[in-house]
C-alpha cells in the first residue's frame, strides 16, 4: 500500500449517499458494511474491477477487526481509534465529493466511520499488467532488453533503476475532464533548461481534452507546427533512452495506460540517433549514423530521380544504360511516373497488410507481395525490371531509420517528391528541396531549432550528432537545448 488519504464530504447528505448515487449504475462498485465497536461501524467502499480484494481483506478489514476488543481504546473517538490501528503515511483533507469518486476510480478503498464526516482511503489497485519485455519497434543487438509497460508506476520504477539521483523530479498532472490520465512531467532540474521545462508545463495545462488515451493524444495539442511531416516529439519504450535524454537536458512524457513515452525537445539530426549507438565504439557509431543519413535520402529521392531522369532527362544517363532502360520500358503501357505511383501504394498496401494481419500470416503476405507479385507484374509488363529494383531499395532504406514517426515522414516526401518530379523534372526535385530545407530551418520543437547545431552553428554539439565522439570528450551536455532565439 502506497498510502492513505483523509477527505472532507459535504455535510447535505451521508457520505454512502453522495458516492452512491453518484456510481449507480456501476456493477464492480461495492459497498461492505462492518460493526467496529458498540454503536460505531464503518462502511468499506472500493470498485471490484480495479483493486485486489485481498488486499483490501489483508490490510484493511482484518486489522480493525482484530482491534476491536482492546480496552485501552475505549476513550478514543473513531477517528482516533482508525489513526492508531491503520497504518497511513500522510493525512489530507479534501472539501466534496469529487475527490473521493476521483480516488475510486484510481483503485483506492474508502472507509468511512458512521460517526464522523470524514473518510480514509487506501491505495489497493491492482497489479497484475504486462510484465516488462523487450521492446517490439525498437530492438538492438546490444543493449538492455527492458521496455515500457502500461503502468506509470513501473514505468517510473524503470527509470529511477538507470538514474539514481535525488533531483529527477516526476511533476505529476492529471489530463482529460472524462479519463482522468495520469501523466509525469519528468526532468533533471540542474541539466534541463527551465524556459524548455516552463514551456512543456504551460502547453500541457493548456491542453482541453476529455480524452487522454494514448500519448499520441498531447503529441497533437503540444508539438509546435501540427501540420509539419518532421516529428517534434520522439516516442520510445526504451528506459534506457529516456535516461539518456533526461541526461541531456530533454523532457520527458510518461503517461498512464501506454508504454509509449514522449521526449522533446527534438532536433533532426536526433532522428538519425539509436540507443545502440552509445553501446558500440564512437568509429562504429559514427558510421551507423552516416548509413541511416545515406538512407534517408536514398528513400526520399531515389523515386523522383528515376522518374525525372527517365522522363525528362535521357541525356543524363550513359548510351548503355539508356538503351537497357529503354528496351525495359518498350512494352510498359504507363509512363514512368505513373508506373512508379502504381508500385509505390502497392507496396504501402503490402506494408499496411502485413502490419495489420496476424504475425504468421503477415509474413507470408511479405514473401507474396515482394516474391510473386513483383516477378508478376515485371513478366506481365506492367512495369519494368528497373522500377521494382527502384522500390526495393526505397522500402529497405526506410526501414533503416530508428524513430517511426520519422519513417513516416521519408514515406510521405517520397510521395511529394515524385508529384515534383513527373510535373518538373530535375526542377521540381530542386524547388521541393529548397522549400523542405526552408521549412526545416524556421521549424522548432519547443523553441529550440530544429536544424541545431548546424543552424545556428554550434560546434561543441557536433560531438553527438552527426558524430558519436569517445565518452571522455562528452563532458558537457548538449548546449542546442539552452538556445531558443
Amino acid at each position: 500500500m502506497e498510502g492513505s488519504t483523509v477527505s472532507k464530504l459535504s455535510v447535505t447528505l451521508p457520505i454512502q449517499e453522495q458516492i452512491r448515487n453518484r456510481m449507480k449504475g456501476a456493477p464492480d462498485f461495492v459497498i461492505r458494511p462492518f460493526p467496529l465497536r458498540g454503536s460505531s461501524a464503518f462502511t468499506c467502499l472500493y470498485l471490484s474491477s480495479i483493486v485486489e480484494s485481498a488486499l483490501v481483506d489483508e490490510f484493511v478489514v482484518k486489522p480493525m477487526l482484530a482491534a476491536v476488543p482492546l480496552e485501552e481504546d475505549s476513550d478514543l473517538g473513531d477517528l482516533e481509534w482508525f489513526h492508531r490501528h491503520i497504518p497511513f503515511v500522510q493525512n489530507k483533507e479534501w472539501t466534496d465529493a469529487d475527490e473521493g469518486i476521483r480516488l475510486l476510480l484510481e483503485g483506492q478503498c474508502l472507509l468511512i466511520p458512521m460517526h464522523v464526516n470524514l473518510f480514509l482511503s487506501f491505495d489497493v489497485k491492482r497489479s497484475d499488467y504486462r510484465s516488462v519485455t523487450e521492446p517490439q519497434t525498437e530492438a538492438t543487438v546490444r543493449g538492455p532488453r527492458e521496455g515500457f509497460v502500461e503502468d506509470i508506476g513501473r514505468n517510473v520504477a524503470l527509470i529511477r533503476k538507470r538514474l539514481k539521483s535525488e533531483n529527477l523530479v516526476f511533476e505529476p498532472m492529471t489530463i482529460g475532464t472524462k479519463t482522468m490520465t495520469k501523466v509525469y512531467l519528468t526532468y533533471l532540474p540542474e541539466v534541463a533548461p527551465a524556459g524548455v521545462v516552463e514551456e512543456f508545463r504551460r502547453r500541457l495545462q493548456a491542453i482541453q481534452t476529455d480524452s487522454i488515451l494514448e500519448s499520441s493524444y498531447m503529441e497533437d495539442w503540444i508539438q509546435d507546427k501540427t501540420w509539419s511531416p518532421f516529428p517534434q516529439l520522439i516516442g520510445t519504450e526504451r528506459p534506457d533512452a529516456v535516461t539518456g535524454k533526461l541526461l541531456d537536458g530533454q523532457v520527458a512524457l510518461l503517461t498512464d495506460g501506454t508504454p509509449i513515452a514522449l521526449i522533446g525537445p527534438v532536433t533532426f539530426f536526433q532522428l538519425f540517433s539509436s540507443p545502440e549507438d552509445y553501446y558500440q565504439r564512437p568509429d562504429i557509431a559514427t558510421l551507423s549514423r552516416w548509413l541511416r543519413m545515406f538512407a534517408f535520402m536514398l528513400s526520399v529521392f531515389i523515386p523522383p530521380l528515376y522518374i525525372a531522369v527517365v522522363t525528362f532527362h535521357q541525356e543524363l544517363l550513359p548510351t548503355s544504360l539508356l538503351i537497357n532502360l529503354a528496351a525495359q520500358r518498350e512494352a510498359v503501357p504507363f509512363p514512368a511516373f505513373l508506373e512508379a505511383m502504381i508500385m509505390m501504394v502497392t507496396f504501402e498496401i503490402l506494408r499496411e497488410a502485413g502490419l495489420r494481419m496476424p504475425r504468421i500470416a503477415g509474413q507470408s503476405i511479405s514473401i507474396v507481395g515482394a516474391l510473386v507479385l513483383g516477378m508478376t507484374t515485371v513478366e506481365a509488363g506492367l512495369v519494368s525490371a528497373a522500377m521494382v529494383i527502384v522500390v526495393s531499395i526505397t522500402a529497405i532504406s526506410n526501414f533503416v531509420s530508428p524513430v517511426y514517426g520519422f519513417g513516416v515522414a521519408q514515406r510521405i516526401l517520397q510521395f511529394v517528391f515524385m508529384l515534383l518530379a513527373g510535373f518538373m523534372g530535375l526542377y521540381g526535385i530542386l524547388c521541393g528541396t529548397l522549400f523542405v530545407l526552408i521549412h526545416l530551418v524556421s521549424l522548432r520543437s519547443f523553441g529550440v531549432k530544429y536544424m541545431s547545431p548546424i543552424a545556428p552553428l554550434i560546434l561543441s554539439d557536433f560531438k553527438d550528432t552527426i558524430l558519436r565522439v569517445p565518452r571522455f570528450w562528452m563532458k558537457r551536455s548538449p548546449q542546442m537545448f539552452s538556445r531558443k532565439k
